[in-house]
């Protein structure tokens, strides 16, 4: 063992896990977010070309594992299996990150400017898409509430953002080195720090630009309620705590029917029953379903629109017998003719191993493991629905059509966008999304303790307002039930209700609000284009690792650290 191995040891360790605090404060609920611009900077500068290879995978991966499992705490709250190896696999990105970074400051003549944003962002957007995607905790999640920085999303994604934090730590990290290297003032140095400048001055005069013309572009909408339960998830399973659920929904719905509402959001599967007509229709008439469906159907007769959360079934015929073939996590709308409407939407993302089960025919064995390490004590497994349902509703001077988000789908940024429309129009006025984040609270003598998943989500659908100049409207079971505008503003206050006035205060309280909802009339770059940004960083990613392994493996081969 050299002299210099434990201090390099060290030295690499700490600079990793620097940058770990740094990433873990700047978002919720910390939002140290000014942190964002540098957080990258000790893991840049300790993927140096002299450092050896081996020693960066491992002590990089061990900070990164540990980084997620103390970020994604709340996983565990529901499957602690899941949790560890979820976050196993979450850590690989930190050593092809160390990796990639030590070879292009070796070979490439490309500035760290520019390479550290394009691996970046490569890797956040492989983390979106590999087994199905988890776009949590990226960089530009952190400047959520920074108005400013963000409207470029409307153009390039969630993604863009991401690249211009990256772009700025790249920059801080090459000029360090050449403070190092007493090249600090060299002419190249000043053009990148005036280039860096002016892209992100011209973020932001884009982004207040687009601000100052909202106004212009947007109209006022209905008067929407949501409705925001407190229960926790082992409580709303319970099939026998049914009726008590439905009874306080309908108590604070009734209040935001009053407060003027013309349409009410009930959270996600919060009607703990099957709701669509096929399957009511082979119920008998004392049934729960029929119930239920009576109930409600009476609540918005010649009231109001109410969109709610419930199971869909598909009923088939197996040995003379009745049997449910498929079941789906759904959307439906009742309206004002006390009917329930023509159509309902089925979740086209569904969690793998939270709401269906990878392998569950062809590897059957894995499959009933799976279920036994799961939190339920049935087979829990979901069919995903395949249309992205547009409903439609008239407050009575005009009529509007919206589309729902259920759960997660709300950090999924190409469902969203498929659901607005992807036609150069959109097909919709505004999003409700509705989600159930009881999974996520623990219960402790009576009260409810939320987790940081409930803030970070909010967050998150920031984005997805921004992306596509569309207002969410969210009900959420736990909280953060709010309204964010088309420019990702999250909404404190209300026209009525009984929630936390600031919107970020509601988790693990119950109550309702009433507002209005705002329609914005612009179709954005994003909305027409997609994720072409990450998808073409991601390529690049790829490509950067394959160069990387094969300049390692082939300096091990002959005889060096390379």
């Amino acid at each position: 063992m050299s002299k210099d191995k434990p201090k390099s040891v060290l030295f690499a360790f700490g600079a990793f896990c620097v940058s770990a605090v740094f990433l873990t404060v700047i978002q919720v609920p910390f939002d140290l977010h000014f942190f964002a611009w540098v957080a990258l900077v000790p893991f840049i500068l300790v993927c140096s070309p002299k450092a050896r290879p081996w020693r960066l995978v491992w002590i990089s991966y061990l900070v990164s594992l540990i980084y997620w499992l103390g970020n994604l705490y709340w996983i565990a709250i529901v499957t602690v299996p899941a949790y560890i190896l979820f976050c196993m696999y979450l850590g690989l990105y930190w050593p092809l990150l160390a990796l990639c970074v030590r070879y292009c400051r070796k070979k490439a003549a490309v500035p760290l400017f520019l390479v550290v944003p394009i691996l970046f962002l490569g890797a956040e957007a492989w983390q979106g898409i590999l087994l199905t995607g988890f776009n949590w905790r990226l960089l530009a999640h952190s400047q959520y509430a920074n108005l400013s920085i963000i409207q470029i999303a409307d153009i390039f994604g969630a993604g863009g953002v991401s690249f211009i934090i990256a772009m700025v730590n790249g920059l801080a990290a090459g000029l360090l080195t050449d403070v190092f290297g007493r090249k600090l003032f060299r002419p190249g140095n000043i053009f990148k720090t005036v280039l860096v400048f002016l892209v992100l001055l011209s973020t932001i005069f884009y982004g207040r630009w687009r601000i100052g013309q909202t106004e212009e572009y947007t109209r006022g909408g209905p008067l929407a309620g949501s409705v925001q339960p407190n229960v926790p998830s082992h409580v709303k399973e319970l099939a026998e705590a049914g009726d008590e659920i439905l009874a306080e929904l309908l108590v604070r719905s009734d209040a935001c029917i009053e407060a003027g509402a013309k349409l009410v959001a009930w959270p996600e599967t919060i009607v703990l029953t099957t709701l669509n007509k096929d399957y009511l229709g082979l119920c008998p008439e004392d049934s729960t379903p029929r119930v239920f469906d009576k109930i409600i159907s009476g609540h918005t007769k010649e009231r109001a629109y109410v969109l709610l959360g419930a199971h869909a079934a598909t009923i088939g015929v197996r040995d003379g017998e009745y049997v449910v073939v498929d079941r789906f996590n759904s959307a439906y709308l009742y309206g004002p003719d006390g009917s329930q409407g023509p159509r309902r939407y089925d979740k086209i993302h569904l969690v793998p191993f939270g709401e269906y089960i990878p392998f569950r025919e062809s590897m059957p064995l894995i499959a009933e493991l799976v279920v036994k390490l799961s939190p339920y004590d049935y087979d829990y497994h979901l069919t995903h629905g395949r249309d992205y349902t547009i409903f439609e509703m008239s407050d009575g001077q005009a009529d509007y059509r919206f589309g729902v988000l259920i759960c997660y789908e709300d950090t999924d940024p190409v469902v969203t966008r498929k659901m607005v429309g992807v036609d150069g129009y959109k097909r919709l006025d505004w999003l409700v999304n509705i989600s159930n984040d009881g999974w996520y609270v623990r219960f402790r003598d009576g009260e409810i303790l939320p987790s940081v998943e409930l803030g970070q989500r909010t967050a998150i659908s920031v984005f997805r307002c921004v992306e596509n100049r569309i207002s969410i409207l969210r009900s959420v079971n736990t909280g953060i039930s709010c309204l964010i505008d088309s420019v990702g503003r999250i909404k404190d206050g209300f026209l009525a209700g009984d929630l936390p006035v600031a919107a970020m205060e509601r988790e693990g309280v119950g109550g309702w609000f009433v507002d209005r909802i705002w329609i914005d009339d612009r179709v954005t770059i994003f909305s027409r284009r997609g994720r072409y940004l990450d998808f073409s960083f991601a390529t690049v990613f790829v490509v950067v690792i394959i160069l990387t392994l094969r300049h390692i493996f082939k300096g091990r081969k002959a005889g060096g650290s390379r």
